[in-house]
């Protein structure tokens, strides 16, 4: 299993390399580098169900950060007053960092479905929904960025439970366990689906007040 160093260091390679290709696609150059941002946070993602302490600390510290960022022209455009708003931010900021800690420690399991397909179009729907834009294609591309760094996590995980002595090819226990779509846990795969499809479901009807 690939290191919580090497994950971020190849996110962070995919954001550079997403952002410098999407800016010639008609982006400003704030949207690129927001783009390459979230593409970098997004491979760290899986490991918040870690049985180490650290990454959870550190991801829930930075996700503590972006998402009340991201909700802040959603925030903007709902109407909420200047006070308001920053009274917003810093309770999403403790909710996240404390409560949302504390829940994932008690409720995760690690390369449990935090580690799998599903969980990654969680991840994008997520970031599609928090950032509000009249333009479309940035939330899409937004939500395409986190999502290529959820699986660049994914693919590094199955490769380094791939071991390559001389021509003989084995896999350890861990293979198989990062780019799934379902659990031994049907009771967390039943989860991961649900909150998948509600997540959807409000995505489909935020995109529709845009496309009449």
């Amino acid at each position: 299993m690939a290191g919580f160093r090497t994950h971020v260091t190849v996110s962070t390679i995919c954001g550079v390399l997403y952002g410098a290709a999407i800016k010639p696609m008609g982006f400003e150059p704030a949207t690129a580098f927001l783009a390459a941002g979230v593409t970098g946070v997004g491979g760290m993602l899986p490991d918040l169900d870690s049985d180490s302490g650290i990454p959870v600390r550190e991801l829930t510290g930075l996700a503590a950060a972006v998402l009340p960022m991201l909700l802040i022209p959603r925030l903007t455009n709902a109407g909420v007053g200047h006070e308001s708003m920053i009274v917003a931010v810093i309770t999403l900021y403790f909710l996240i960092r404390y409560v949302g800690a504390y829940v994932l420690r008690a409720a995760s399991v690690h390369r449990g479905m935090f580690h799998s397909v599903p969980a990654m179009a969680i991840a994008g729907l997520v970031v599609y929904l928090a950032y509000d834009s009249p333009d479309v294609k940035i939330r899409l591309a937004l939500a395409a960025g986190v999502m290529i760094g959820f699986l660049s996590h994914l693919v590094l995980d199955e490769i380094y439970s791939v071991d390559f002595n001389g021509v003989r090819i084995r896999l350890n226990s861990f293979a198989g366990s990062a780019v799934k779509f379902v659990s031994p846990s049907w009771f967390g795969t039943c989860q991961c689906y649900l909150m998948l499809g509600g997540l959807a479901w409000l995505a489909l009807r935020d995109s529709q007040q845009y496309l009449k």
